[in-house]
């Protein structure tokens, strides 16, 4: 651990496990298999990675037996933690919701009044209810918040919600979401400090920000008529200036360019009335902007 280098904390076992070691993959580096081992050493890169249960992460990293972390913004703002966010990641993203009973229907704020509401986030509950002067009863608890109201510990809960299969699985429904979040790559805010562990830092920022750009991005490949060339390009965002290359038919041009990756299905058929025909859309490793 004191071989200087910069230090990473992820999730060990969970859902950002696997995305967080693709994005570093993503940006060059090369890393074993972790397995059960708690810390590992990029190969190519000074850079040490310590798996940790997720609720660890920021206090690791604001006392500084890290340098940097993944979590997810509900763990983060439910910690407390004193950190900066480096970087939105984009993956990870999920919901806090009320849910409540099926037979019970809440869509507003002020039906929460005199409730009893169980949660494993009380400090982002309290907020939420100090924030709109809600009077309700917190109930904290760490393990299956889904069989409070079962149990007659609650009236409602406060949780995570993805597919919602497991409210359904209890009986349970969304009555509305109360927060959004993702995750998030943080920082100990004394890492400027060190001015060896910042130069390292702002090279691996950079190279995440070139994989994160190129993973909302497509390289778009086309050939076209030659005449359709201004029609295409008012179609396809931000295709002001393609690359244009010349075809054995001296009547039609290749067309490349970046496209954002979520407006293709929105134009793809505009691109074929207009003329284009071989369309292809391909992945991008990195991009340097």
């Amino acid at each position: 651990m004191l071989n200087g280098h910069l230090k990473l904390a992820i999730q060990k076992n969970g859902r950002l496990t696997e995305k967080s070691l693709s994005l570093l993959r993503n940006c060059g580096l090369e890393i074993e298999d972790y397995s059960e081992r708690l810390i590992i050493t990029a190969r190519n890169y000074s850079l040490d990675i310590l798996f940790l249960r997720d609720d660890d992460i920021p206090e690791y990293v604001n006392d500084g037996v890290a340098d940097i972390g993944v979590v997810g913004e509900d763990v983060l703002y439910e910690k407390k933690s004193d950190v900066q966010i480096l970087r939105k990641l984009g993956y990870g993203k999920c919901n806090l919701s009320i849910a409540a009973p099926e037979e019970k229907k809440i869509s507003e704020f002020n039906q929460l009044n005199g409730l009893r509401i169980a949660t494993s986030f009380p400090n982002l509950l309290k907020k939420f209810l100090t924030e709109n002067r809600i009077n309700a009863d917190v109930v904290e608890i760490s393990g299956s918040v889904e069989i409070a109201p079962s149990l007659g510990v609650a009236d409602i809960i406060f949780d995570l919600v993805s597919t919602g299969n497991t409210l359904k699985f209890n009986k349970l429904k969304k009555s509305f979401d109360v927060y959004s979040f993702e995750s998030v790559l943080i920082v100990n805010k004394d890492i400027q400090l060190d001015p060896r562990k910042n130069s390292e830092l702002n090279d691996l920022l950079n190279r995440i920000d070139s994989a994160l750009n190129a993973k909302k991005s497509k390289y778009l490949m086309m050939n076209a008529p030659k005449g359709a060339l201004d029609k295409i390009k008012k179609i396809v965002p931000s295709l002001s200036s393609p690359t244009i290359l010349p075809l054995a038919d001296e009547n039609m041009i290749a067309v490349h360019a970046v496209i954002q990756s979520e407006h293709f299905w929105k134009i793809h058929q505009q691109l074929k009335d207009a003329g284009a025909s071989g369309i292809l859309l391909l992945p991008i490793e990195n991009i340097i902007l």
